[in-house]
Order: structure tokens, then sequence, then C-alpha cells
């Protein structure tokens, strides 16, 4: 008997703790929402964050506020979010940057496991990069680049946002698969990087195409090649790395993520706002602009995507024997 009545009182109480889950995604949510960011402002990562917050807001009736952790690619925000309620009023713009190729670099320093430790919401789509250097830098093809290179090794600097992200990855990829050896700058965020490049601090640099096309307008940059496999549509008369180094691509993309153990609901609710926001004319035109795809993802359909990643990633960072500083 009194087994039974333990087993009904389990039951019983289980079956509140849904019920109670289920009521606060009903109302969910009730109250500001915040969406992190590893990286500086005017970066390309916040750049998307912005773009999209004030659609989001709109869409679930409540503000969806952008801040900015920076530091270590990302991971000084993921780490912050992991530590976050699973009740939806955390999330984090993120980049495979942080998902899955800082995790593998920083694998002795940290414990976060984005498998484990996040639950997708959805993807938002990518931003090709582009090889961009200083007006006053003499090489204007990848073929000159190279040639330089060479003819200087490790005398060449480049610039990035950091250690382990997506710039940084596809510069060591372009080295090695260019046979070259240049010198790595890191900056604290893509916007620092590509104000000294600019400023003729550093020779050249690859950037998100959404944080330079202003630059690449204005002349202040010179395009010397995207990373993408084709053309972008907002820079059709910058050739392709691929050009020059057939079968070279390299993209960032973009997602939303929530804690683990967010429910289900909530992760539906924010997945709607997400891609309704996402479909909208407005962020269709501002992201076209920038040269960055939009798509979108169920919740499933990020997880796995991010699985993905991690794999490949892991394997480039093997192939390629990139190391993280110290």
């Amino acid at each position: 008997m009194k087994t039974r009545l333990s087993r009904a009182a389990l039951a019983f109480t289980v079956a509140l703790i849904c019920a109670a889950g289920a009521v606060r995604a009903q109302v969910y949510p009730d109250r500001p929402i915040k969406l992190l960011v590893g990286f500086g402002a005017g970066g390309g990562t916040d750049i998307v964050a912005r773009i999209l917050a004030p659609q989001m807001s709109q869409n679930l009736g409540q503000s969806v506020v952008v801040e900015n952790r920076t530091g270590a690619s990302g991971m000084i925000a993921a780490a912050d979010l992991a530590k976050s309620p699973p009740d939806g009023y955390t999330l984090m713009l993120g980049t495979q940057t942080t998902f899955a190729v800082a995790p593998i670099l920083y694998r002795k320093m940290v414990t976060l496991d984005p498998a484990r430790d996040f639950a997708g919401v959805t993807l938002t789509g990518a931003s090709p990069l582009v090889l961009v250097a200083n007006p006053a830098f003499p090489a204007h093809t990848v073929a000159d680049v190279i040639a330089m290179a060479k003819a200087s090794p490790g005398k060449i600097n480049f610039g990035t946002g950091g250690v382990g992200t997506t710039p940084h990855m596809t510069a060591e990829l372009f080295e090695h698969d260019a046979g070259i050896r240049m010198v790595h700058v890191a900056y604290r965020g893509e916007a620092p990087a590509i104000n000294d490049t600019v400023a003729g601090q550093i020779p050249l640099m690859f950037a998100n195409l959404s944080a330079v096309m202003g630059h690449l307008n204005g002349g202040t940059l010179r395009g010397i090649a995207v990373s993408s496999a084709q053309r972008a549509a907002t820079a059709p008369d910058v050739r392709t790395v691929a050009e020059t180094l057939p079968g070279f691509a390299a993209e960032t993309w973009f997602g939303i993520v929530a804690p683990a153990r967010t429910p289900h609901a909530i992760l539906d609710r924010l997945n709607a706002a997400a891609r309704k926001a996402l479909g909208s004319v407005d962020t269709q035109v501002r992201l076209a602009q920038l040269g960055m795809s939009n798509s979108s993802s169920s919740p499933e359909e990020f997880d796995a995507y991010i699985k993905s990643e991690i794999a490949k990633w892991g394997q480039v960072i093997k192939d390629a024997k990139i190391e993280a500083a110290n």
C-alpha cells in the first residue's frame, strides 16, 4: 500500500511540475529577453543581432535587448549563457567560432560542450568573408598576396577579431592551402581589427563581408577576394579565393541558442518569432545589402547542424595543426 501511495505521489508531483512548465510556456515571455553577443559592437555578429532584435521584440511582445560580452572568441558570453536559467530569458546569437571551433581549440581550458550545454533555437544565415587590404598595400589579387608572402615569409601581418574566430580559421586555411606563412595579430573583436586595417596599422585581414561593406563602398578598404565558393551578389567584382585556390570555401554562420533544458514550448515560441523576423522584407533587404544569406531551421535541425560543424572544424583544426595561444 505504501509503495502504491509513494508512486502515486511521485506521479502527481511530476504532473504538477509539467503543468507548471506548460503554464510558464503559455505566458512566456512576460519580461525583457537578453540576447548575448560574444563580440564587440560593430562586428558581423553584433550587426545581425541588432537587425533581428527589434523584429523579434515586435513578434514576442517583449523587448529583446542585445548585450555584448566580449572575450575568448565568444566563450565568455557562452559560459554566461550556460549558467543562465533555462527559462528563455537569456539567449545568445553565436557563430561556429563559439560553438564549433573555440571549444576544440580551448578544450584544455574550458569545459563547455555545445552539444550538451545549449539548445538550438534556429540558424539565422551566413556571411561570406572577404580578404580586404588597406588601399596602400601593393597586393591587388590573391596571387599577389601569395607571391609577397612567399618572398617575405613571416613578415606580413594579418588581423582578426580573435584566436579561433572564423576569419582567423579562414586565414589559417588560406596559409595552409597557399603554402605561405604570415603573422596573426589577434584583436578583441572584429571592429578594432577593421579600424586598424583602415588606418594602415595592419595591411590586410579576412573580415565578415557584412562588417566591411561600407568600407568597400567608400574605398577605405580594398576587396581582394571573398571566401565563399561563389562571388557575393553585393560585391560581384570581387573575385573568390577559389578562383586562385580551387576548392577553397569558408563562411560565418549565425544562429540563436538557449541554455540546455529550456522547455520545448519556449524554444518553439522563440523559433517562430525568429523565423518570422527572418522572413520580413525589411530583414531580408538589410541582410542582403550586407552580403548575407538568410536561412532558418527548426531547433532540432540546428542542434544537428551544430554537431556536424563541430566534426567539420575539428578536422580542419587537426589537418591545419592550429593551436590556441597560451
